[in-house]
């Protein structure tokens, strides 16, 4: 890897860790649908310009079952549960339980492939979900202000279920859109996510008092974390491996806690054992057993073969 690929891949990472403090600043002024809507209105305008540019092409309109399907479980629910979640959970946490979401594609790609998990991936699993716990359970008895411990819990069920419906995009897109524009494909997401949540912005709660920093981190948490970062994500794909790109699910929670202690969310010691556990976890789910060494025939068994 280049020193530019892995600069790029520092400056992806940092700009998704930062998704998770802008969410919830964002949250300050809108409902959670709102801050999905405008998420996406300001990452599908900067995706749609930079297609125009850049005479890009749109998947065509054979694939739109599965483009609704993953426009809804990447950006829609997602968007909308992570911003209703963050009300009542730290966005560090949040930035904690989205690194599940590449051991649920794991998993769900193995129950659909029919797939025997080896050593790695069961290792993997189990340290993976135990530092999530680790950090959610310690959190939860001790909240510090962001509300009761139910309402906590609850928040941390609606930021996992998020997690899954990335996974399940995830899952999606490999089987059924491969091949196409990587930017086409992220305009026709937001696009048709935003066209899903507009009625409900419209027709459920409205913002009251709306504070000039909600509006400057919804524009940032538009531009930056569902545009330039999807830029950013599949330039690199072009130049180095997936594998290697995958590398910035190891660090979003480590950003994610950096941003939130930048925010003075509080954040207990276990936090960062958890993380330390959850990146390990990580780190072994991406690994592969070597293959066993073929028994070399003996001179009786080649003499018989003969």
């Amino acid at each position: 890897m280049s020193r530019r690929d892995l600069v790029q891949l520092l400056l992806l990472s940092a700009v998704w860790g930062a998704s998770f403090i802008l969410i919830e600043i964002s949250g300050r002024s809108f409902p959670p649908v709102w801050v999905a809507l405008l998420r996406l209105t300001f990452g599908a305008a900067f995706l749609w310009t930079i297609l125009k540019l850049k005479g890009r092409a749109l998947p065509p309109r054979s694939l739109i079952v599965p483009l609704l399907l993953v426009a809804l479980f990447n950006n829609a629910i997602p968007f909308t549960l992570f911003a209703l979640g963050e009300r009542t959970v730290p966005s560090s946490i949040a930035a904690v339980l989205n690194a599940t979401t590449p051991i649920w594609a794991l998993l769900l790609t193995m129950a659909v492939q029919s797939t025997k998990p080896n050593r790695f991936t069961i290792g993997g699993v189990l340290l993976g979900f135990s530092g999530v716990m680790i950090v959610v359970f310690s959190h939860g008895n001790n909240s510090h202000g962001y509300g009761h411990e139910a309402a906590f819990f609850r928040g941390v069920f609606f930021i996992a279920l998020a997690s899954l419906g990335y996974a399940i995009a995830t899952v999606i897109a490999k089987v059924k859109l491969k091949g196409l524009d990587p930017i086409g494909l992220a305009t026709t997401q937001l696009s048709l996510a935003w066209i899903m949540l507009f009625p409900l912005a419209i027709f459920g709660s409205h913002p009251d008092v709306i504070h000039r920093n909600s509006v400057l981190a919804v524009i940032a948490l538009g531009i930056a974390g569902s545009g330039i970062a999807y830029l950013l994500y599949y330039d690199l794909l072009t130049r180095i491996q997936p594998t290697h790109v995958t590398a910035v699910t190891y660090l979003l929670p480590i950003w994610g806690l950096f941003w939130g202690f930048i925010a003075h969310e509080p954040i207990l010691w276990t936090a960062y054992i958890g993380v330390t556990i959850v990146i390990s976890g990580l780190i072994l789910l991406n690994m592969t057993p070597s293959p066993k060494p073929k028994p070399i025939p003996s001179e009786r068994a080649c003499v018989a073969a003969e």
